[in-house]
């Protein structure tokens, strides 16, 4: 039974699955902070923390200054005197000015010290395209992490999944990094009530067939399952896997389904260069499901460009559902 199936008919926007899951571990564990910048009064840039706040008071709900590098900083040196901070960018591209904090500092310092102590920091990261921002303010950048070791990446596409992977992400020992695309927050879904965790590295089925596989991450699981419904009309029955985690990555999820279908294609926001897209691929392409391919693996990914400002254009250097209707249809008859 799935977190979905427990949830009867609650439901809940993205954002506020997220506000919830933030709460229940505010109220459990004493040791949980949540920090970053405009957190407090105002509520969050997207107003995810809402009225937190009000509720926990400034010494668990702490706004940290104008630097993303400080708060990334006090987040990681908080974790490491005991408590379990949630740290809040504004937008997943100020991770840019924080990187040393991230890469070498949280990443690492587990390994450095032979395991002495552990950094259960978790970073909360407002990405991806669609809302007008251009190029500083809307960038896709979780293969960056995912490149990391020592970082765990998630990207929740529901807002059943927003909530349980952020209480799996502050219950872990390990620094995890959470990108909620921005277009999700609201989103509404059915959410169950209570403390529940999504388990970090595990994929999810969203849709079975049996012609082609797509596997899919964050907005990209919903663009993918509305494709599908096209498809199936077409008579064209796709497996649709949300891979949930980008590192640790689900291996056998997506190699049973390709073993099955004989047909991939991977779909992500992030340029298509270096992407998801690209580490899904080799994973195929290393184990025993490449003798079942019957097609290349395609790749539907961002495009080598900045996103630019102009509506339009935006929406064209990143996949949109007719990009991924008309590529998987031409991998189901052997056109690609």
């Amino acid at each position: 039974m799935t977190v979905e199936d427990t949830a009867a008919h609650r439901e809940l926007s993205y954002a506020e699955a997220i506000r919830e899951a933030m709460d229940l571990a505010l109220a459990r564990d004493p040791a949980v902070v949540l920090m970053g910048e405009d957190i407090g009064v105002y509520g969050g840039a997207f107003q995810v923390t809402g009225d937190l706040f009000e509720k926990y008071g400034p010494e668990r709900v702490i706004d940290t200054p104008i630097s993303e590098l400080g708060g990334a900083g006090i987040s990681v040196g908080a974790a490491l005197t005991g408590l379990r901070p949630v740290f809040e960018f504004q937008f997943s591209d100020f991770a840019t000015l924080a990187m040393e904090q991230i890469v070498n500092q949280a990443a690492k310092l587990h390994y450095m010290i032979g395991g002495a102590v552990s950094v259960p920091v978790v970073m909360r990261f407002p990405s991806g395209s669609g809302t007008g921002a251009a190029a500083q303010h809307s960038q896709s950048l979780e293969a960056w992490f995912g490149h990391v070791p020592g970082l765990k990446v998630v990207q929740p596409s529901t807002p059943a999944d927003a909530k349980g992977l952020l209480l799996a992400a502050i219950d872990d020992p390990d620094p995890v990094m959470v990108f909620e695309h921005k277009l999700l927050y609201k989103m509404r879904g059915a959410v169950p009530e209570g403390h529940y965790r999504t388990p970090i590295g595990k994929a999810a089925v969203r849709r079975n067939g049996d012609d082609l596989t797509i596997v899919a991450t964050s907005i990209m699981v919903q663009k993918a399952l509305t494709a599908a419904e096209t498809l199936a009309e077409e008579g064209i029955n796709v497996d649709v896997i949300d891979l949930r985690s980008v590192r640790p990555m689900d291996r056998e999820t997506v190699l049973a389904s390709v073993r099955k279908t004989g047909r991939l294609m991977v779909v992500y926001e992030g340029v298509k260069t270096l992407g998801i897209g690209a580490e899904v691929s080799a994973m195929v392409a290393e184990s025993d499901a490449f003798d079942f391919l019957d097609a290349p693996i395609v790749r539907l990914g961002g495009e080598d460009s900045p996103i630019p400002y102009n509506p339009e254009l935006e929406k064209a250097v990143v996949p949109q559902i007719p990009d991924i209707v008309e590529a998987a249809r031409g991998l189901a008859e052997g056109r690609l």
